[in-house]
């Protein structure tokens, strides 16, 4: 199947003076260049991910880092066979990844960043510990062999879990994430808390597989589209996870048919077309669950949705 459209994956922290001056203007870019996803602006920056043609990804990785600001963006891209995205949003808020650590400035303080060969080299040495700053739902599915994971729903989590990594405080701790956004706050927090030395997987698990073939990544690398899952490891692939309702090796990532729990779990085929997509059969019994499709993703109706929506100029206005 010929792909001829691009997913990008990115971030930039970088002082934005008017976030919502800023909004307005990106949004009608992207408007403009048909391109989908969800972005995010704050004072602090910037964190995206979007799909459109091969030509419109290109041209945006172009125009973006010729900005000053961002002009050391690093973008993730992956090839794709259509968009990932039903939908654009733009949207202002208080932090890039919401954190509650809203004080740290990682474009002044961060964890050393490590390229993808480099945090492979380093990650097996004895005075290392390579810690996953992740959602309990992402790690489960897929993580670095031997790495350290939270007990953590939500990455504003994170800081109450760092008093259990007290003893690690002498050690090199490697950081890292799906793209590296949440490894800039999580390793400045670290460092903020007395840890010496702490790093961070520049790119994160995706520019890993791209770069370093993934190799010791276990499972699969959750994302946030209409993919759910991809694949990282070219080199030693293994399935961790198990299907939620029977047991059995699986890595295919479901988001429960119930809206009430969209539980974000592994589900195996057999028990995904058996429930309907539900996690349990408690689940399956909602009337108003989703309709399950084998995929385990299901796209938000459109709801009257209108991609100008927010611009305080109209699009059509702008364009005749």
């Amino acid at each position: 199947m010929e792909k001829n459209y691009l997913i990008l994956l990115y971030y930039c922290y970088a002082p934005i003076e008017d976030p919502e001056a800023f909004r307005e203007e990106h949004h009608l870019y992207c408007l403009e260049n048909e391109l989908r996803g969800r972005i995010i602006v704050a004072s602090e920056g910037l964190n995206g991910t979007v799909s459109g043609t091969r030509e419109a990804c290109e041209q945006y990785m172009k125009d973006v880092k010729s900005d000053p600001r961002f002009a050391h963006t690093d973008f993730k891209v992956e090839a794709h066979d259509r968009h990932a995205f039903a939908k654009l949003h733009v949207r202002v808020k208080p932090e890039i990844v919401h954190s509650g650590l809203g004080h740290l400035k990682p474009y002044e303080k961060t964890g050393t960043h490590l390229s993808p060969e480099e945090f492979k080299k380093l990650k097996d040495q004895q005075d290392v510990v390579v810690l996953d700053v992740r959602s309990n739902y992402e790690h489960n599915v897929g993580r670095f062999k031997n790495a350290l994971t939270l007990n953590i729903e939500n990455f504003r989590d994170f800081p109450d879990k760092v008093k259990e990594l007290e003893q690690y405080k002498d050690k090199k701790v490697l950081t890292y994430c799906t793209g590296g956004i949440k490894c800039e706050k999580a390793s400045a927090y670290l460092l903020e808390q007395g840890f010496k030395d702490v790093y961070q997987l520049h790119g994160g698990i995706i520019k890993y597989g791209i770069e370093a073939g993934g190799e010791d990544f276990e499972g699969k690398c959750y994302v946030f589209d209409n993919r759910l899952t991809v694949d990282v490891n070219s080199v030693n692939p293994t399935v961790i996870s198990q299907c939620f309702v029977c047991g059995t090796k699986s890595d295919r990532m479901v988001n429960c048919a119930n809206p009430v729990c969209n539980k974000h779990v592994a589900i195996c085929e057999e028990c995904g077309w058996e429930l309907e997509g539900a996690c349990s059969p408690e689940c399956m019994a909602i009337p108003d669950k989703r309709e399950y499709d084998g995929s385990g993703y299901y796209q938000k109706g459109m709801n009257g949705y209108n991609p100008a929506k927010g611009l305080k100029r109209r699009h059509d206005d702008i364009t005749t």
